[in-house]
């Protein structure tokens, strides 16, 4: 019975083993690449090492995170695009979409050393009115975040993209990070005029997602002053984006020191001892985006409790 059972094990083993190497030698029948930026696999478990901008509901550009396995630069440029092309099917989550039109292609990606040209076929051109600004936003911004870029250039068929498709408001000639997004305008005067970007938290699905917006201002404050004021504020004004910085924060005092920002704030910061993550998010990705700093300190009554890089946001 004993020997039975054996050779019944080593039986059944040994077809698994077979069945096994005959899945992994049989070729593919198609040959399109399967979807290397698993964004599915993104949204449930947090892999990602580049970001993505896609646009909600109410056309701001919300941030996410992508997994690029790709070895060149243009490679990595292409996938990106990919997914910021519209398709048949979404495989983004409901809320959030692609910016470019269907069809658009891209023809050809030119890297020179920290620079990028990138040559749209003619179909970019049909965008619609209403997402013209988050399509140019979106490619500038998702392709910069790519380290080893630092500007960029759009042309159609070749030839310079100089103004937006519909509006046909100028365009720069050459892109850097200091472009907009999720621009909002609250000036009453151009006297002390300055352009903040500050992150705020919107719920897609349960998900907390962080979207950057330009906020310009005549304000003679330092930017880190009118960030954590924004933030801090009963008023937003736009609905679906959140705040969940306490409105009795403040921010005591702060210090730029070379590549490292120190913020001392009072203990209204903490809730239940500890800075809450999407509180820490917040005000980590505004500082990055105003400073040119790769680290920020948090301090509570001058005594540290957070020391947050770059790399360590979502």
């Amino acid at each position: 019975m004993l020997k039975r059972k054996a050779v019944r094990k080593m039986f059944v083993t040994t077809v698994s083993i077979f069945i096994i190497l005959v899945l992994y030698l049989i070729p593919s029948t198609s040959q399109e690449r399967v979807l290397n930026t698993n964004l599915e696999l993104e949204y449930i478990t947090g892999i990602g090492n580049n970001h993505i901008y896609l646009a909600n509901q109410d056309h701001y550009l919300v941030r996410s995170k992508i997994f690029l396995d790709e070895k060149s630069t243009e490679a990595k440029i292409k996938m990106l695009l990919s997914n910021l092309t519209q398709q048949e099917t979404s495989k983004f989550p409901t809320g959030l979409e692609a910016t470019l039109p269907k069809g658009t292609k891209v023809k050809k990606i030119t890297v020179d050393e920290n620079f990028v040209t990138i040559n749209f076929s003619k179909e970019i051109l049909q965008v619609k009115d209403d997402l013209e600004k988050c399509m140019i936003e979106s490619i500038v911004h998702s392709v910069l975040d790519l380290k080893e870029i630092t500007g960029l250039a759009i042309e159609v068929e070749g030839k310079p993209l100089q103004a937006y498709p519909n509006s046909k408001e100028k365009l720069p000639s050459i892109f850097t990070k200091s472009f907009e997004i999720n621009a909002v305008f609250d000036l009453d005067t151009y006297q002390h005029a300055k352009k903040v970007v500050i992150y705020y938290v919107e719920q897609i699905q349960n998900e907390n997602y962080y979207v950057p917006v330009t906020k310009y201002v005549s304000d003679e404050r330092d930017k880190i002053q009118i960030v954590v004021e924004e933030l801090t504020s009963s008023y937003i004004y736009e609905p679906n984006l959140m705040s969940f910085a306490k409105e009795d924060v403040s921010l005591m005092n702060f210090e730029l020191n070379d590549d490292l920002l120190i913020l001392n704030f009072n203990d209204a910061l903490l809730q239940d001892g500890k800075i809450k993550e999407e509180v820490l998010y917040t005000l980590a990705m505004s500082a990055f985006d105003n400073y040119e700093i790769n680290t920020v300190s948090f301090e509570v009554d001058g005594k540290e409790m957070m020391l947050v890089k770059e790399s360590d946001l979502p």
